[in-house]
């Protein structure tokens, strides 16, 4: 694998992680404080939408083995047919519908089909892998390529997102005089436009980044379209026979091992999206930094890339299970 074919693997899975950023910090407060949604139905179109991205993972497995060799590969078909649908689904999951009382299930239908289609490319982006090289070598450099990319993404989603829909959320420091009391002293009010209003301000920047968005995913796919070359499977004519999807599910979730490890990455993955959803929510409302929160999620993001090598020596000092643990 040339590097250039490395580079165009890893850039091309880098928009479901610019995407899944800033989805995962700026959604709530979006849902809250532009289209006014109560918090209990926006935590439901956030759980609904998270199930139904779980749910998609293998039954896009389940079809995407049973899918056929084409001229341009068997997994590459599965990406290029659902990222134009991800980027449509992904828009309307941040546009303002003129009508109040459809929102939550507009941002459920979009939010749902969004988790969906991600997931649909993540699986065959995934074992994408496998279908590069037979050099478990040049698998292993495409997949740490891919990883930098993938923490690079997450830190431009956040970025780009916070920087464009900052303004939405900076406050005015209005005072209110509690001393005047005069009969006509409404008409001296500031005004500010209504969030919940389609063309509001703070409903336009959000729309803007979703757009600038959906065109990195478009520029994603591309890349990935022309720089990287899937080969068909070198195992399968020595493989003995197949055995069936559900079978192999069966006999996997059987494996005690595999089983608490996905345990506890379920456990730790739920805390990390938890402060990732609720940290734009604290830092507008709880702690007065309106002002601030992109830099503030910025500077996280900034830390967790900057200390990569320095968890890969411990990893390698420590091994895996202490090193896990430890941190």
């Amino acid at each position: 694998l040339s590097i250039c074919g490395k580079l165009c693997y890893a850039i091309g899975g880098a928009p479901n992680q610019v995407a899944g950023s800033a989805a995962a910090f700026f959604l709530q407060i979006y849902l809250l404080d532009i289209a006014h949604i109560t918090p209990f139905h926006a935590s439901l179109v956030l759980f609904i939408g998270k199930a139904s991205g779980a749910v998609t993972d293998p039954v896009a497995g389940f079809f995407i083995s049973k899918s056929r060799w084409t001229k341009i590969g068997r997994l590459m078909p599965w990406m290029l047919a659902c990222t134009p649908f991800t980027v449509v689904s992904y828009f309307f999951m941040w546009y303002l519908p003129p009508f109040v009382s459809g929102r939550v299930a507009w941002y459920l239908t979009f939010y749902c089909l969004f988790q969906a289609l991600t997931t649909l490319f993540q699986v065959p982006y995934s074992a994408l892998t496998m279908f590069l090289s037979t050099d478990q070598k040049e698998r292993d450099s495409a997949t740490a390529y891919r990883m930098t990319m993938e923490v690079l993404g997450t830190l431009i989603g956040a970025a780009l997102q916070g920087q464009i829909v900052a303004s939405a959320h900076v406050s005015h420091h209005c005072i209110v005089n509690p001393l005047v009391n005069t009969t006509d002293s409404w008409h001296d009010t500031p005004s500010f436009p209504d969030p919940s209003d389609p063309l509001s301000h703070q409903a336009k920047v959000y729309m803007i980044a979703a757009g600038v968005i959906g065109g990195v995913y478009l520029l994603g796919i591309v890349i990935l379209f022309l720089g990287v070359k899937e080969k068909d499977d070198p195992y399968a004519l020595n493989s003995d026979k197949a055995i069936p999807f559900c079978k192999g599910l069966g006999l996997t979730m059987k494996h005690g091992p595999y089983v608490k490890l996905t345990a506890s990455f379920l456990l730790i993955s739920t805390a990390v999206q938890l402060e990732q959803s609720n940290f734009v929510l604290f830092c507008t409302h709880a702690a007065d930094l309106r002002n601030h929160f992109q830099y503030l999620v910025v500077t996280i993001l900034v830390s967790a890339a900057v200390s990569i090598p320095f968890w890969e020596k411990f990893l390698q000092r420590f091994g895996k299970k202490c090193a896990a643990c430890g941190i």
